[in-house]
């Protein structure tokens, strides 16, 4: 009796795992990135992206990074003109952290309208994550995310971002 019921109980377990991934459809892959984390890997072999219809505004910000000022062209994105009108209220500041060594996260304390797409960033982008995090890059990756920006001239922007935390000031240039 108790091997009967070993076998009916593998089987309903079995039926119940089955029935659970959708008929035809792949299972779903759990996302790899911890709960804190913006990105789960990093491309090496990614291709700069080029630039998309998106990008191509002419609305400039000021992004200050530990004191160090560079300028930045919005893109053209719901989440980038939401961002704008926060920046003509008063500068928008985060705290960032340093993550995997090649970009810089903080959270915005409110959400932005996200329209996340696959994407291979390279330095100089700036982009939100999961609608409430912006993302500062200094070397590539690739991930779902929303473009916000990209700074104009990398001149000096590695050093400026360092190896530790920083404090990321936006505003809207003059």
């Amino acid at each position: 009796m108790t091997r009967l019921h070993a076998m009916l109980c593998a089987a309903c377990l079995s039926a119940a795992l089955l029935t659970g991934c959708g008929a035809g459809e792949p299972a779903a892959t759990p996302d790899p990135t911890p709960a804190a984390s913006p990105v789960a890997t990093r491309d090496p072999t990614a291709l700069p992206q080029q630039s998309t219809p998106e990008e191509e505004n002419n609305m400039k910000m000021t992004v200050t990074v530990n004191g160090t000022e560079f300028t930045a062209t919005l893109a053209d994105t719901d989440a980038a003109a939401a961002l704008a009108e926060w920046m003509q209220q008063e500068p928008v500041t985060v705290q960032m952290s340093d993550y995997a060594g090649f970009e810089k996260v903080g959270s915005l304390g409110d959400s932005l309208p996200a329209d996340d797409r696959q994407t291979t960033t390279t330095a100089g982008d700036i982009v939100l994550y999961q609608g409430d995090q912006v993302v500062i890059f200094y070397g590539s990756n690739s991930w779902s995310y929303t473009r916000l920006g990209r700074v104009d001239d990398l001149t000096g922007w590695a050093e400026a971002l360092g190896s530790g935390d920083v404090t990321a000031v936006f505003s809207l240039a003059e």
